[in-house]
């Protein structure tokens, strides 16, 4: 394809892609900024899977409420493709074809409608990561938010271990992602990593290590405490429940070297990524 109508169509997909999120967003139109895919995914909120469309470009993965029958989007989520973490999960209950998604912010699953579509996904991020990390001028991160429990999963308080009802309420701490009640999450603490100043909900646990670590770095200590794989993730900041929406899939479309948009064949049909001499990751079509 022509360099200049391919950069024209770029940019109009990126466009018409910064357009659909109401209230408007991030802008998403930068210089040297590709779109490289899009599809709805099915993410796993706090009570119910809910569906999300999620836009794949060569350096940031956009994802956004869906409503309107789709054709608009809101709380749009921008996250750097050097934050992002992936890990191949089998499937769960009510999430088939699903992997999970960390980033310092908030993690999560996710699942396609098929296990081609996974594999697409998760490939077409990894093959983006590489060829941004291949410039130099982007490192992976190393700092993750724990996923939170689902609700579902636990009926007490996981540490009073008293019994939720409507009015002990569950709440999550941001620390270790337990399902915990108000009594037992009374606390606030800086999470570095979710918000550099904003005090976010901790249980008493969480509450007591983090001053330990604190009154630690204070006094300069060589050396610090072993903690758990608790201790040292962060579950994420909230993000608001969606109303009642049916679970929905869309099928991906992805970018392919002469710059159209295709489907993703089964894996035993489809041809491996290549990379060309821009560093740009494509899929050859057969």
């Amino acid at each position: 394809m022509d360099k200049l109508t391919f950069e024209r169509e770029n940019r109009e997909r990126i466009q018409a892609v910064e357009n659909s999120f109401v209230p408007a967003g991030t802008p998403l139109s930068i210089p040297g900024r590709v779109l490289m895919g899009e599809g709805r995914l099915m993410k796993q909120g706090r009570r119910k899977p809910e569906p999300k469309d999620f836009f794949l470009f060569s350096d940031v993965l956009v994802y956004g409420s869906v409503f309107l029958n789709g054709r608009w989007h809101r709380k749009q989520r921008v996250v750097p493709l050097e934050d992002i973490e992936l890990e191949d999960m089998e499937d769960g209950e009510g999430m088939k074809n699903q992997w999970l998604m960390r980033t310092p912010r908030k993690s999560f699953y996710v699942s396609a409608p098929s296990v081609e579509e996974k594999r697409a996904w998760m490939e077409h991020i990894q093959d983006c990561q590489s060829n941004l990390m291949q410039g130099g001028s982007s490192q992976p991160g190393s700092t993750f938010a724990v996923t939170w429990i689902p609700d579902k999963a636990a009926y007490k308080c996981m540490r009073c271990l008293n019994k939720f009802t409507r009015t002990k309420r569950r709440h999550h701490c941001r620390k270790c992602g337990f399902l915990v009640c108000k009594a037992c999450s009374k606390h606030r603490a800086v999470i570095n990593h979710i918000h550099p100043t904003k005090r976010l909900r901790v249980c008493g646990l969480c509450y007591i290590r983090n001053e330990e670590d604190k009154q630690s770095h204070v006094r300069g200590d060589g050396t610090e405490k072993i903690s758990s794989e608790e201790d040292n993730e962060a579950a994420s900041s909230d993000e608001e429940e969606e109303e009642e929406t049916k679970p929905s899939y869309t099928s991906s479309s992805w970018l392919d070297g002469m710059g159209t948009y295709v489907y993703p064949r089964p894996m035993h049909e489809r041809a491996p990524v290549k990379h060309n001499h821009n560093n740009t990751a494509t899929v050859s079509q057969t």
